[in-house]
């Protein structure tokens, strides 16, 4: 006998009642970071474009703009610019054989670990303790200088000088070389070994392969990690302060000394010299930026 349609009717719940959007707990993880950069980042970064445009007495102007062209601040940037150049290209060249050594050549394979864990931390040893680990070594009675000495060859009397502008730009490359490292490690291991073998296969020797494959694939990957290698050494100041003092005019200390003691005479002008760091330092990583985005299209 057949069931009437009411008694084969499938029973349907009730819909929920509807609640709120949900708490996104995700976002709890991150406000620390976004109340840390609001207050230690960005709210001093707008104090100190708000301050570059005023005067003493708080009215609009443009003059510590037109100050910074004075000579001794266009000195102390030039100073700074040369030597994170200086830095920077030779952090590049050094580490960038570094990485291609310990990545492409079949070196051991303890090696690349090894090399991997000293450059995360000989990246980030700087100020004081690396301007003392340079003054110990390579200081008028540092260990090598005594060292060299002992052999009949005076450092110092050959023209080196630690307090100068080579000997600070030795003393970046420090943290300089491992910083490349660990940027272009990854670039590097990008490269598809089929790349290679497809090139082999055709003809191309290993000049031709890097010249019209390799190079072209990862060089924004290291002219990137070079513009952000300036902008790391440009914004250096415990160790230029720590190793040189006052004798070497780089930007990073004149701010230093402007904060301490007012030395340019004008508050003002000193958040101006600060403004101009911060843009100096902004264009480079963000052509950094841009450039690895550019490279990592290749790479994936």
């Amino acid at each position: 006998m057949e069931q009437p349609l009411e008694a084969l009717a499938i029973p349907v719940a009730a819909p929920a009642p509807r609640r709120g959007p949900a708490v996104p707990l995700a976002w709890i993880g991150v406000l620390p970071f976004f109340a840390f950069a609001t207050l230690f980042l960005l709210l001093p970064t707008l104090f100190l474009i708000v301050g570059a445009f005023q005067d003493p007495d708080g009215h609009f102007t443009l003059q510590n703009l037109r100050d910074l062209f004075a000579p001794n601040i266009l000195s102390a940037y030039w100073i700074s610019i040369e030597i994170s150049a200086a830095s920077a290209l030779g952090g590049a060249v050094l580490g960038g054989i570094l990485a291609a050594a310990v990545v492409l050549n079949g070196l051991p394979g303890w090696l690349r670990p090894t090399l991997m864990t000293f450059s995360g931390v000989a990246s980030n040893f700087a100020g004081l303790p690396l301007a003392f680990a340079f003054l110990a070594t390579l200081g008028r009675l540092g260990l090598v200088t005594v060292f060299l000495g002992s052999l009949g060859f005076n450092l110092y009397r050959s023209g080196f000088n630690i307090l100068s502008f080579w000997g600070l730009t030795l003393t970046y490359l420090y943290f300089q070389i491992p910083l490349m490292v660990l940027i272009l490690t990854p670039a590097l291991d990008g490269l598809k070994t089929q790349w290679r073998e497809a090139a082999q296969t055709l003809g191309a020797s290993s000049w031709q392969y890097w010249r019209m494959i390799a190079f072209p694939v990862i060089w924004p990957s290291l002219l990137g990690a070079t513009l952000l290698l300036f902008a790391n050494s440009f914004g250096a100041v415990a160790t230029a302060y720590g190793l040189t003092g006052s004798t070497l005019n780089i930007v990073t200390i004149l701010l230093y000394a402007q904060i301490r003691g007012d030395v340019l005479h004008n508050q003002n002008l000193g958040y101006a010299l600060a403004l101009g760091m911060i843009v100096i330092t902004g264009l480079s990583n963000l052509a950094y930026i841009v450039l690895r985005t550019r490279s990592e299209r290749w790479l994936r």
